[in-house]
């Protein structure tokens, strides 16, 4: 069997969370270069393209964003910019260099109010800045004349590396006697590790196709298997913490109502994703999220 071509990977966003688990779970046939402020300003269209012109990628994965979901509602214009105007800038640097583009997109595209799964189809109704500039930058790729794209929706993203729910309710448990947490907002949430090999599954599919109308670029669904609420997530950490010897002060976690604990941004009340079409395109199964947190409790004990 011949082995798999060199590929020169842009990983845009280095720092991050997600970044990091696909640099440390990158196929040894990938050249990652990871690239982040204040080297490298998506939003500066023109230092991008030399970026990328002289690196020469043959794939770039934008792991960059404005996460601070609730910031976004008072500062529209940077979560634009970085969400939505620096994506633009991404597609014209992928057509420069014919390099395959991978956005990470997300759950709060939608308003919430199905009650079965969302797949790909679903017509997106974002409620919040942060959902509509994320939006934005699937349309500046949609819109584009770029081919070679996958544009994959998670949800509550949780890893080593970086803030997330997890780290919130190891604190709080280890601080206060009762938690109070949202039960009636659903989801599935997404360990980077699974995030990361899906993205690297997907970029090996397309690696070989019969030709571009028979490639599996486009629009994805990704997410940890099954759902919870947050009040369900929140038990199993604490339970959790309490397997692997974690400080848990906490006795009572309390249910609550998302009218309860009013934030700035809207949250969608169902962020569940139906995968069928990664699951048929890629062969790939996806771990629980029961299994991914216990994994990633062992990774953070080691660590």
């Amino acid at each position: 069997m011949m082995a798999p071509e060199t590929k020169k990977l842009l990983l845009v966003g280095g720092k991050g969370m997600l970044a990091r688990e696909v640099m440390a779970r990158a196929p040894s046939h990938y050249i990652v270069t990871p690239v982040d402020l204040p080297e490298v300003d998506i939003t500066d269209r023109d230092r991008l393209l030399a970026t990328v012109e002289d690196l020469r990628p043959d794939v770039i994965v934008n792991c960059a964003a404005y996460t601070r979901v609730d910031r976004a509602e008072s500062e529209p214009d940077l979560a634009m910019a970085v969400n939505g105007t620096a994506v633009a800038h991404l597609v014209a640097a992928a057509l420069s260099v014919d390099a395959v583009l991978v956005q990470i997109s997300t759950d709060y595209i939608f308003d919430g109010r199905k009650r079965n799964p969302y797949v790909e189809t679903d017509l997106p109704s974002p409620k919040s800045v942060y959902g509509k500039t994320k939006l934005s930058g699937e349309k500046a790729i949609t819109d584009s004349s770029l081919r070679k794209y996958f544009i994959i929706r998670t949800s509550w993203l949780f890893g080593p590396h970086g803030a997330n729910f997890v780290e919130t309710i190891l604190r709080l448990a280890a601080e206060r006697e009762e938690l109070k947490i949202i039960a009636d907002q659903v989801g599935s949430p997404t360990y980077t590790a699974d995030l990361a090999d899906a993205i690297f599954a997907l970029l090996e599919i397309s690696a070989n196709p019969q030709s571009l109308d028979d490639s599996p670029w486009g629009l994805y669904h990704f997410a940890n298997d099954g759902q919870c609420s947050w009040y369900d997530f929140a038990c199993a950490i604490v339970e959790g913490a309490r397997h692997h010897s974690l400080p848990v002060t906490a006795r009572d976690i309390v249910p609550i109502r998302t009218e309860d604990y009013p934030l700035p941004a809207p949250r969608p009340a169902n962020s569940v994703f139906d995968k069928s079409k990664y699951r048929r395109v890629t062969g790939c199964e996806i771990p629980a999220w029961q299994d991914s947190l216990q994994r990633y409790f062992s990774v953070r004990k080691q660590g």
